[in-house]
């Protein structure tokens, strides 16, 4: 199994990494780049699952957090990993995007957390 994953370099440019089911056969990597992928998406914006992502440009203009659908992804990656939560942080009045804390325990037990920018 892969996935593509977007790094940005340290002079600003972007590049697409694979990222593939690593020597022991887990795909714990491949979610999460997938997880990850799908809340940095637009509602629509994929030609394959036209309903995942993350309405952000209605959320900006109605001014409403997009917490239904952030629960929706949770909830659809729930079966990959043994836990998963994504929590709202506290957002600073000057800044205009919502940031979610991530904590994935993987199958194997190692734990990853850190933000998440939708």
């Amino acid at each position: 199994m892969r996935t593509w994953g977007r790094v940005t370099n340290p002079d600003g440019s972007r590049t697409w990494v694979e990222v593939s089911t690593d020597a022991k056969g887990y795909n714990d990597q491949v979610y999460l780049t997938t997880l990850v992928q799908v809340l940095q998406l637009n509602l629509g914006e994929s030609p394959f699952f036209g309903d995942w992502g993350i309405p952000a440009a209605a959320s900006v203009l109605q001014q409403v957090q997009p917490d239904y659908y952030v629960s929706l992804t949770q909830q659809r990656f729930a079966q990959y990993f043994a836990s998963i939560l994504l929590a709202k942080r506290p957002q600073p009045p000057n800044q205009p995007t919502p940031v979610y804390a991530l904590r994935v325990v993987t199958q194997q037990g190692a734990i990853l957390t850190g933000p998440i920018a939708t």
